[in-house]
């Protein structure tokens, strides 16, 4: 891995100044595009969805807890593994309890759910001391519906909002994947007892949820250390395959 070049205190100065020009237009744009992200309109859910927790099935409903919003966290655990994917993991091992606590001040409840029996997830989050709360959709169509899900066999796969035919002209490569299972993030909307479905990401908009770990890397001259290409084409880090990055 290179390293950066070394200048003067000058030359950094002039290249930093540069820099900041551009991140002030980013930021700039990225509150333009969050405003957007909440006029996006929303779609009812009239479909019950069961999910299985510490207490037995709840609904969709329960998973709000009394809040007026539910941002749900996809996590890849197929029914077959004996533990979530490493990314997921990771992501979720960097959740502490003042982050539920800061969001329910916000009127927003935040929950995992992952397709694996229930059993398997206890266990798993014994083993690692999480106390966050997380659910089974085992059984339900609700990885199906929210595209994390990507088996044929049960319906035909969408991800990120393109259709396999669609990928298939993309990136032929881009559904062989290794797992029926994606990432992704889904957020809900309750009026009373009737529920919207506001907005759901996917690929590298799951990264919005990667955790701090990363957001302090990226601001270092190292970067994340893993496997991928920059996009100039100059390789720097090197990222794993792993879906939760495709585009």
């Amino acid at each position: 891995m290179s390293l950066p070049d070394v200048v003067s205190r000058e030359e950094w100065l002039a290249a930093r100044q540069q820099l900041l020009i551009r991140e002030k237009e980013l930021t700039r744009q990225r509150d333009i595009l969050n405003a957007d992200r909440r006029r996006l309109p929303m779609v009812r859910i009239d479909k019950e969805y069961k999910f299985e927790g510490p207490q037995g099935a709840v609904s969709l409903l329960d998973l709000f807890e009394g809040s007026g919003q539910l941002i749900v966290q996809h996590v890849m655990f197929d029914p077959a593994w004996e533990a979530a994917c490493p990314s997921c993991t990771a992501s979720l091992d960097e959740s502490a309890p003042a982050l539920l606590a800061h969001l329910k001040a916000r009127g927003t409840a935040y929950v995992r759910v992952a397709r694996a029996p229930y059993a398997k997830i206890a266990a798993y989050k014994e083993a690692h001391g999480w106390e966050f709360p997380w659910y089974s959709s085992c059984g339900s169509d609700f990885n199906y519906d929210f595209q994390v899900t990507l088996d044929p066999a049960a319906v035909p796969p969408v991800y990120n909002y393109r259709s396999q035919q669609e990928w298939a002209r993309i990136d032929p490569d881009w559904l062989d994947l290794d797992s029926t299972e994606v990432p992704g993030v889904s957020c809900f909307l309750r009026d009373g007892g009737v529920l919207y479905h506001t907005y759901s990401t996917y690929a590298r908009g799951t990264e919005l949820i990667g955790g701090l770990t990363y957001a302090l890397l990226d601001l270092t001259a190292l970067g994340r250390q893993e496997e991928w290409e920059e996009p100039t084409g100059r390789a720097v880090e090197s990222r794993e395959a792993d879906p939760s990055f495709r585009s």
